[in-house]
């Protein structure tokens, strides 16, 4: 087995900065009573005005005032975990959550599906800074070597046990992940790096240290299992942004809309599912949420579709207060099938999947306006075919029918090539006053267009055009 770590070492500080339109912006998240506050990360924006984690808020204020805070909440970094291990259960069975602000991922039976690690890497580390999330990235044959690693380095992957043992040796005693009071009892020993304590008798070890202490070496090595709980992805998306200001146009929703949709997206495909139907909740200072249904007629998760059917819904919803916060959930999560296509399909510019662009359609002019076709039990074209509003309608596909079908018949004076099929008689609606007793063709014209036109049975033996077949 191998194991990517992928460490999140400013998860807190990116779950805000992505909600925000500028993250270039000098931004600190804030912790500690309200007597005494402290700064608990800051961008690299912040930190070129001097600001330093840990530093007081008062004293960072005496230095600079042009920057934003935010409050610090462990309960966000668990969040953003959680949903990152939902788009990296994408690539591997086997994620994990052990360690904090960072993923395991089994990586050794996915190399054959996503190709060799390199390539593997980059596909990674391009959807991680496209989510907004700094990372870094480290393989070991091992997860709590790949853990420690990510201590030291960026980019390592180790494919060894012997090579592991090397790299580990030259780490310096405070970056293996061993405790405080181990790390000061080692450095005061004058041991300085990994590979001076491992040349240790391991009983001296046992005598002078803690129970955890040798375990954690044994694990470095490869000698003692890590025991892992696997993660499962969870059955329904449910995440929430609160904004930093109220918001009253549609205009400033669209950015944290955009980030939900990506996000629900990245879960979606580590889920391999699709969804159908999902809600917004705009969350107000006081009141009831407005809420902004979404549905679709079959399971989607392209990103960009999803946007744009939310943002139409959104556009034509009133909003009577200023928004606060904005919730995603998506409780119907059903399996999706991509479209198929041939490796060598030519697809021309601009052009969209006809899927695409009925849920466009329907976000844009409303549910009812773009329907399908349904039959009811009636041989009368004019009442056999019905709007039909759910995917599942079906259309009777043993009689041959145009595809379109006109309004109602017209005399058809044009000239007959041939007649292909016919006379189909339909006699019908004799008890609801509609009656009918017509034969019908399928007949080409010289122009090779294809009707479907009938004669009133007993009537002058004109031709009435039904409708057209494409």
């Amino acid at each position: 087995m191998r194991w990517a770590c992928i460490l999140l070492p400013r998860l807190a500080l990116d779950g805000v900065l992505r909600r925000h339109p500028d993250p270039e912006a000098p931004l600190a998240l804030i912790t500690g009573a309200s007597q005494r506050r402290v700064l608990h990360a800051v961008n690299p924006s912040a930190r070129a005005l001097g600001l330093r984690a840990g530093q007081s808020l008062t004293a960072a204020q005496a230095l600079s005032r042009d920057f934003t805070i935010h409050g610090y909440d462990p309960r966000d970094a668990e969040r953003w975990q959680r949903l990152l291990a939902a788009w990296a259960y994408r690539y591997s069975s086997q994620v994990s959550l052990h360690y904090p602000r960072a993923l395991l991922v089994e990586i050794a039976s996915s190399l054959a599906l996503f190709g060799p690690w390199p390539r593997f890497e980059a596909r990674l580390r391009e959807e991680l800074a496209a989510l907004g999330f700094t990372h870094r990235i480290n393989v070991a044959p091992n997860p709590a070597a790949a853990r420690v690693l990510g201590n030291a380095h960026d980019g390592l992957a180790v494919a060894s046990q012997e090579a592991l043992k090397d790299v580990l040796g030259a780490l310096p005693v405070e970056r293996a992940g061993l405790p405080r009071d181990a790390v000061e009892a080692l450095s005061r020993m004058g041991l300085r790096r990994l590979d001076q304590v491992l040349a240790l008798p391991r009983a001296t070890l046992t005598r002078r240290f803690a129970p955890e202490v040798i375990r954690h070496l044994g694990e470095l090595l490869g000698e003692w299992p890590l025991a892992l709980e696997s993660y499962l992805p969870p059955d329904e998306f449910d995440l929430r942004l609160e904004l930093n200001f109220e918001v009253s146009s549609h205009q400033a929703l669209l950015f944290p809309l955009r980030r939900l949709i990506g996000d629900l997206a990245a879960f979606l495909a580590g889920r391999d599912s699709g969804v159908q139907r999902f809600t917004l909740e705009l969350e107000h200072v006081k009141g009831a949420p407005s809420l902004v249904p979404v549905g679709l007629l079959g399971a989607e998760r392209d990103p960009g579709l999803l946007f744009e059917l939310a943002r139409g819904r959104l556009e034509r919803t009133r909003v009577g207060a200023p928004v606060r916060a904005v919730r995603l959930t998506a409780r119907e999560l059903p399996p999706f099938a991509p479209e198929r296509r041939e490796l060598f399909d030519a697809r021309p510019q601009q052009s969209q999947p006809w899927e695409q662009l009925r849920e466009r359609l329907r976000a844009r002019l409303g549910d009812h306006a773009v329907h399908g076709l349904g039959t009811v039990g009636d041989h009368r074209p004019e009442c056999a075919w019905q709007p039909a509003f759910l995917s599942s309608a079906q259309l009777d596909g043993a009689r041959l029918r145009p595809g379109w079908l006109l309004a109602r018949p017209i005399p058809f004076d044009v000239e007959v090539a041939g007649i292909l099929a016919g006379p189909e008689r339909i006699e019908s609606g004799w008890w609801d006053g509609g009656d009918v007793r017509r034969d019908y063709y399928l007949i080409e014209t010289r122009k090779g267009q294809r009707g479907w036109v009938y004669r009133e049975v007993g009537g002058d033996g004109h031709y009435w055009l039904q409708g057209w077949f494409g």
